[in-house]
């Protein structure tokens, strides 16, 4: 059964975001910050990372460029600020396209009881206005399918694994 990815607004400037994952904390942080996982779940279905560059470092930059169907492309990056394995990552976000002007603040929080692992992103928008934005987006569904594809994911790598 697949889980529910769960969206909340417990400010009027930020998205909270949270799913568990049947796999164990250190792999769900390797399949978010690991470019060759990242490329097999990131983005809805029909989208597909084109260009994905990690620098997993206190100051380093992240950069992914998806591509839908039609060839409409999306791109988006940030510095890490904050970077505690398996458990969290704290990063900037800044979109390409202009629909969003400015920065965002996004944690993720890894957490693991009994093998599963629940991810809690809070993304902080500087504005009220700005997380509005992004609200009135088929944000919920996108972040829905694409974390429904790293499920896929993580059940093939730990089948690996056994």
């Amino acid at each position: 059964m697949t889980a529910t990815l769960t969206v909340t607004t417990p400010t009027d400037r930020e998205i909270v975001l949270t799913r568990e994952f049947n796999a164990p904390r250190r792999l769900v942080f390797d399949a978010l910050t690991k470019p060759e996982l990242l490329k097999r779940w990131h983005g809805a279905r029909g989208w597909n990372l084109v260009e994905c560059q990690v620098n997993l470092r206190v100051g380093g930059s992240w950069r992914y460029v998806s591509r839908g169907p039609g060839g409409a492309e999306m791109g988006h990056g940030g510095v890490y600020r904050e970077i505690v394995p398996p458990e969290r990552i704290v990063c900037t976000e800044m979109f390409d396209d202009q629909s969003y002007p400015g920065e965002s603040l996004i944690t993720t929080v890894l957490t693991e009881h009994d093998g599963r692992t629940t991810v809690t992103t809070t993304v902080r928008y500087a504005t009220r206005e700005g997380r509005n934005t992004v609200l009135r987006y088929p944000m919920q569904r996108g972040v829905g399918e694409s974390y429904d594809r790293l499920d896929e994911v993580l059940d093939n790598e730990q089948e690996k694994i056994q």
